[in-house]
């Protein structure tokens, strides 16, 4: 074991947890950082939060006098808080959040300050937008963006500045950020769920789309992480030999927290409940420093935003634990990767969960409703949803025996399916007395009413039904979960659009009731949607030929998949909509495209460095040390050395064909990755890095591997998986 890695794990076992204030109660401290309702009402007048509500509610403007009001009160009641700076909180095509900080603090002459924040730097800012991704949108010399307040989700302080959440769009009026064509997705989906929903009770005015996400990620000793260039570079391992234990014993997982890791979510938690975010599932994951945590569900834009904003605040509480946080999907080869499941469903203002079963004939069709709409929208829109989760990252986990395939299906459950046989069995026209009584559907009948889940869960499956809610268990551990909720959320808005006009001609061109209607569009869904439907092991190779035959798609790439988004009918789905105009499809295409180039391009540098200047060296290091032996042997023994010496030289030859054939790999993977630099075209580029740079990288890694079981322990250089994995 090397110097550095014997100091590194000696100061990582002998550290203590930190100490960490707990309040008496959780709830008390709850959303005590955020500007909520409560903290409205002590700091806005009456007028001023009626504004902010109604344009949470009902999406209408806030005036230029009311605005100033609000900024007035915000500011006041950030001050108290500690603030000292303010910030527009923003989430760009980067992938992560951003901000630019402004003080409070103005100057009045004669030598006398202020705090000021106007409601004009509430309502907007203008930071550099050159330098954010924009697929060309604007030119690198046109700096010009606006960020824009969005009051449905609060402002928060954190440390000492009051962060705003907010859209970001380009001076031209393009939106260069995750957050904005989100909210017009669940603009749309509100109101294609609201039309749907007057069928069956026309008190709804509003259906908010849910969202519940699960965030997997590893903790790392930050020491240890120092002394690994691929972590530090790329989040994850580029080399290394699996352990002789791993995962294989099921012993991490649910198993007792480790004190260290356990002080750690203690004092994430406390920051979470100032902030907001109603964490409350915390748990040791699958594999060894692997983790989770989980919040209540929320509307799905708030939910969004508070996922961003936990992987930040992760990141800075670990920091003072000295742990890293990797939320990459693959840290490490040989024992699972993380995801980040999202638990999406929908709700009316009434109270009601649409993808809930119920106890009635009506409530059970409109269920039936909702729930059916949304496997026809998987099944038209499949490819989008899977290039929605899209990225070089999660390449690495989508079926790997430890997630879903990259075939996307819905799995609903054996009762569920027979439920969806049976309405297919109905007479096609006016439904007769005895099949409507037996339509009754008592699905939560059947079963204790204590039980939600109706059906035994499918972990193989990226599109599963449990109970009130379908889960995207696809979603990879570091995404922003706005991009499949804007797919899936866009997707089944159509789809709930195109069944009303359905039903509509039934009822005002055939004169059908609305319930026949309803059922007679349901039952032809059903027919044809039946192909997207799965049950079985999604890992079997009998999965992959029976999809094939199906007709969906298989797209293993990150370039392959992405092609969708290009698409005539992608772009005019989601241009008829609103949620993106063409130019703004096509510059998330070239982003994404060109992120999976930058991202492949810097593993290989980095494999590339590590190889060469890391490995090698220390082999040869090792080759000579076995040299000097064997030739002390030869003095020794004379011509009989050979046989003495026979482990020794084998070591030597061994080794040599492992540096022979790294040298060649790295010369061969840096030659493929120039002439994949000459690329213009970015499809082209991005398919060169995919099938021809990055199959080199298990070639070299294979031998790297081979020269790490051969060399001494103590001359090895990096950090091992052994030490990684299971140093607390």
């Amino acid at each position: 074991m090397s110097t550095l890695r014997f100091h590194a794990i000696k100061e990582s076992l002998n550290r203590k947890p930190l100490e960490i204030k707990e309040f008496k109660r959780r709830s008390e401290a709850f959303g005590a950082n955020v500007f909520n309702q409560t903290s409205m009402r002590q700091y806005l007048t009456k007028s001023a939060l009626n504004s902010i509500t109604e344009a949470i509610e009902k999406g209408t403007k806030i005036d230029r006098v009311t605005a100033d009001h609000i900024s007035t009160g915000m500011k006041e009641w950030a001050v108290s808080k500690g603030a000292t700076h303010y910030t527009h909180w923003f989430q760009p095509l980067t992938g992560s959040t951003a901000e630019k900080h402004d003080a409070f603090f103005e100057t009045i002459g004669d030598g006398l300050s202020i705090e000021k924040f106007e409601g004009s730097q509430l309502v907007q800012q203008e930071p550099d937008a050159s330098s954010f991704p924009n697929g060309g949108i604007r030119n690198t010399f046109e700096a010009r963006g606006y960020t824009a307040w969005d009051p449905s989700s609060p402002a928060f302080v954190y440390g000492t500045t009051l962060c705003i959440p907010t859209v970001f769009v380009a001076y031209t009026g393009e939106a260069l950020d995750y957050k904005t064509p989100l909210l017009r997705a669940l603009q749309i989906v509100d109101n294609a769920a609201v039309a749907v929903c007057k069928y069956f009770d026309k008190n709804v005015k509003k259906v908010n789309a849910s969202l519940g996400w699960e965030q997997e990620y590893f903790l790392i000793d930050s020491t240890l992480v120092a002394s690994r260039p691929d972590i530090a570079l790329t989040g994850r391992t580029l080399l290394g030999h699996s352990p002789a234990k791993g995962q294989q014993l099921d012993d991490h997982y649910f198993g007792t927290i480790p004190n260290r890791a356990m002080a750690y979510m203690r004092d994430l938690e406390n920051e979470c409940m100032l902030l907001g975010i109603p964490v409350k599932t915390r748990h040791n994951e699958v594999a060894p420093n692997q983790f989770e945590l989980a919040p209540i569900f929320e509307e799905a834009n708030l939910a969004v935003d508070h996922n961003s904003l936990l992987m930040d605040v992760m990141q800075k509480v670990a920091e003072r634990h000295n742990f890293s946080v990797l939320l990459h999907e693959k840290p490490f080869a040989g024992v699972n990767g993380s995801g980040k499941h999202n638990n999406w469903s929908l709700g009316t203002d009434t109270g009601v969960n649409l993808l809930s079963p119920g106890k009635t004939p009506m409530s059970n069709l409109q269920f039936l409703t909702f729930f059916i709409n949304t496997i026809k929208a998987v099944l038209k829109y499949e490819e989008l949803l899977r290039a929605s989760i899209a990225s070089a990252s999660n390449d690495h986990r989508l079926g790997a025996n430890e997630a879903p395939p990259a075939i996307i299906s819905i799995f609903i459950g054996e009762q569920l399916t027979k439920v969806l046989e049976e309405l297919e069995t109905v007479t096609k026209g006016k439904l007769s007395p005895k099949e409507k009584t037996d339509l009754k559907l008592n699905v939560v009948g059947k079963i204790p009413e204590i039980l939600l889940d109706n059906t035994d869960r499918n972990r193989t499956s990226p599109f599963a039904f449990t109970g009130n809610k379908f889960e995207f268990r696809a979603v990879g551990s570091i995404a922003n979960c706005a991009n499949p909720m804007t797919v899936l959320n866009t997707i089944v808005a159509k789809q709930l659009i195109d069944f009303k006009v359905e039903v509509d001609k039934l009822i005002d061109g055939k004169g059908m009731k609305k319930d026949d209607a309803i059922f007679n569009v349901l039952r032809e869904y059903i027919k044809t949607s039946k192909t997207i439907l799965f049950e079985g092991n999604g890992y079997s190779e009998d999965w992959e030929k029976e999809a094939k035959k199906r007709g969906l798609s298989n797209n293993k790439t990150t370039p392959k998949a992405l092609k969708v988004k290009i698409s005539e009918s992608t772009l005019e789905l989601f241009e008829n909509l609103g949620v993106m105009n063409k130019v703004e499809s096509e510059a998330r295409y070239e982003i994404e495209m060109e992120d999976y180039v930058m991202r492949i391009q810097i593993e290989s540098r980095v494999i590339g460095d590590i190889a060469r200047n890391h490995v090698v060296p220390t082999a040869v290091r090792y080759q000579n040390i076995l040299i000097k032996n064997v030739t002390g042997l030869k003095t020794i023994y004379g011509d009989n050395f050979k046989e003495v010496a026979k482990e020794q030289l084998s070591l030597i030859e061994q080794i040599s064909k492992h540096i022979e054939a790294i040298n060649s790999l790295v010369t061969q993977m840096t030659e493929e990755r120039k002439t994949c630099n000459t690329y213009i075209d970015i499809d082209k580029k991005a398919d060169g890095y995919c099938n021809k740079v990055k199959p080199l990288f298990d070639k070299i890694r294979y031998n790297c591997d081979k020269l790490e079981l051969l060399v001494d322990d103590e001359l090895w250089p990096l950090t091992k998986y052994r030490e990684l994995l299971f140093t607390k």
